[in-house]
């Protein structure tokens, strides 16, 4: 049994994205299975949220508000997202409507996209500081509420929309699950310590909520690719572009971590991606296609930080 376990633990992200995706293409290709899959899909869409609240709240329980500081390397990464964002956007402007132009456009969605929810939980496991990458979680969604109605327009003119109904329908996508997990970790903190004591016990559990939530998350980001109906060409594009994306965040964000001695919190940061979010945006706003950049950037961050934790645990164990 304690093998078992072992294995899970080692092994838990890319478990779930076999799972995940394994799952999604029984549901499809399966003539049996296949009348479930509506129901399923409606249920693993209303329940991934609960279980990100869940794993977020039992994080944040760690986190006191002072704990809360912004760092110079937090300015250094909120500036590198920006400032790519805004440069491949006026690229993409002057390129006609083609597959170089979806290139671009999925460039853009991951370099803007904000931080997972899930990064503080892997930045824990992997020894680096949880309070520094919830602090950033919270400045780039921020930004990105701003920063993302202004610019998306000028790639992809909506009509009959305001600055305002953008920036509110990005709050609305992001903000619940992000505030909300965050102000009853503290309420709990200040009112009720006895249960503050007792969940501090078990915040290890967040990283097997999570495990779950990955899978849900797979399955959703497999199904979004598949309705898609991109040829293999663009997918295999794609999936280059969203994998160079996810190097050079990961690698430009442990870079300039390493200047401030947290290289580990500083990659995580950066390069870890709501990849939810990122798959609904360029499915409301940008070319439909994409989305699919979010499902493959999902499977690149979350095998580099299943190899990550791998060898952070064996390297323990010496």
């Amino acid at each position: 049994m304690s093998r078992i376990i072992e294995f899970i633990k080692d092994w838990m992200l890319p478990l779930a994205i076999v799972i995940g995706i394994g799952l999604c293409l029984a549901l499809h290709l399966i003539p049996a299975l296949a009348t479930i899959e509506p129901a399923f899909s409606g249920i693993a869409k209303g329940v991934q949220p609960t279980f990100v609240a869940l794993m977020l709240f039992l994080q944040f329980n760690k986190v006191s508000p002072h704990d809360l500081r912004i760092r110079k390397w937090h300015i250094w990464l909120l500036a590198f997202q920006t400032i790519l964002f805004i440069a491949l956007a006026l690229v993409a402007t002057g390129i006609p409507h083609g597959d170089l132009r979806i290139l671009l456009e999925c460039a853009m969605l991951c370099f803007v996209c904000p931080t997972a929810a899930a990064a503080g939980v892997i930045t824990d496991k992997l020894g680096g500081n949880l309070s520094d990458t919830v602090t950033y979680v919270v400045l780039i969604n921020v930004l990105a509420a701003f920063i993302i109605p202004v610019v998306i327009p000028i790639v992809h003119p909506v009509e009959g929309t305001t600055f305002l109904a953008r920036f509110a329908a990005i709050c609305m996508r992001v903000f619940p699950l992000l505030v909300l997990p965050l102000l009853l970790a503290w309420l709990v903190r200040y009112t009720m310590r006895k249960l503050h004591r007792k969940l501090l016990r078990i915040v290890g559990w967040a990283f097997y909520v999570w495990g779950i939530t990955l899978c849900l998350s797979i399955y959703l980001a497999t199904k979004a690719t598949l309705a898609s109906g991109i040829s293999l060409w663009t997918g295999v594009m794609i999936g280059v572009i969203s994998l160079i994306c996810a190097i050079i965040q990961f690698a430009a964000g442990r870079a300039v971590g390493r200047k401030y001695s947290d290289a580990v919190t500083a990659g995580q940061a950066l390069g870890q991606k709501n990849t939810g979010f990122l798959i609904w945006l360029g499915y409301s706003w940008m070319t439909p296609v994409t989305s699919v950049a979010g499902g493959l950037y999902s499977v690149w961050q979350n095998l580099y930080n299943a190899g990550q934790l791998y060898f952070q645990r064996h390297n323990r164990k010496i």
